[in-house]
């Protein structure tokens, strides 16, 4: 039996947009605060091998590494320097490519080493967060180099983070004390999460719906079985493919024992969970990308990065996929 929509709202989409709103309120603020005190200009050292070769201000260095603590504060930080006029869409573009290896060191901590790597033992484990990680590091390289490539100083402006903090002063003088700019740095982190807010809701409220009360494994299942097939995997792979796709740790506690068994060696393994990893982009832009990236960018630009992410990562897995089955 379906579970009523008041439920549905409460427990699923009421924690989802909450946990968002505030982590963009942190990110936001934290941004603030940076350009406030100063911080920026120190910040921006750590990460200038990243955003120098890319065209990038020294500015976006901090939503950069903000992104290895929080995803979502790290694009709050990117949609604050977009919407502030700091970076025009190729440049944010480029960033949102760039931040892509730091999103997922979080998770190495969060998920794989604690949760992944146990259940699928050190030597499988090990390749598969290996591979992911390179895959991750090829897409931030391919951001830098792109920069590098695309972007001119018309694709910034500097001065406008003068807007973002509008009353710190170019010349880097502020006769604020700390206090009121620690104020003013949560009140910009509201306001922007305020105008965020409406969209962010109803976008998952949409999605949330869609997503329970109709069945999306059949569109997905289909695409699993001719994808085993091209790679020449085990039949095992297919209905491996399929629940790796809903979820990574079901799909991780369902290849376990056949890995033991000796069904699947570490690279059939690791292979077998890449193609899963494809096959969820289209249940995972529909369930996660789309009223994330909608409700931080708007539709448009949240389209144009949710197509430039996803491209991107099923270019470099299939590049790793052929790393693994044919070398």
């Amino acid at each position: 039996m379906d579970p009523s929509v008041g439920s549905v709202l409460l427990f699923e989409v009421l924690p989802r947009v909450a946990t968002i709103a505030v982590a963009i309120a942190g990110g936001v603020a934290f941004a603030n605060v940076l350009v406030a005190f100063g911080a920026i200009q120190y910040i921006a050292a750590l990460s200038k091998p990243l955003t120098g070769p890319a065209n990038l201000p020294d500015e976006v260095g901090s939503a950069i590494l903000t992104t290895a603590a929080s995803t979502t504060a790290g694009y709050g930080m990117l949609a604050e320097y977009r919407d502030s006029g700091l970076l025009d869409d190729r440049a944010t573009l480029v960033a949102v490519t760039i931040n892509t290896f730091f999103g997922f060191v979080q998770h190495i901590f969060t998920f794989y080493a604690p949760v992944l790597i146990p259940i699928l033992g050190l030597k499988v484990g090990l390749l598969y967060v290996g591979t992911r990680a390179g895959i991750s590091l090829a897409i931030t390289i391919t951001g830098i180099v792109a920069g590098a490539v695309l972007l001119s100083s018309r694709n910034v402006n500097p001065g406008a983070m003068s807007d973002v903090d509008s009353e710190a002063r170019t010349d880097g003088g502020d006769d604020r004390t700390a206090r009121e700019k620690l104020l003013d740095a949560g009140r910009g982190g509201l306001e922007k999460t305020w105008d965020i807010l409406p969209r962010l809701a109803f976008v998952y409220t949409l999605v949330v719906l869609l997503t329970t009360y109709y069945d999306l494994e059949s569109i997905t299942g289909g695409a699993a079985d001719p994808l085993a097939s091209a790679t020449g995997l085990p039949a095992a792979a297919v209905p491996i493919i399929v629940i790796y796709a809903f979820d990574t740790t079901s799909g991780a506690l369902a290849i376990a024992p056949l890995i033991a068994d000796g069904v699947f060696t570490a690279r059939t393994a690791v292979a077998t969970m890449l193609i899963g990893g494809i096959v969820s982009f289209t249940v995972s832009t529909f369930k996660r990308s789309i009223p994330f990236q909608y409700g931080i960018w708007g539709a448009e630009f949240g389209t144009k990065v949710i197509v430039v992410n996803t491209s991107l990562k099923i270019l470099w897995i299939s590049i790793a996929l052929v790393g693994l089955l044919l070398i």
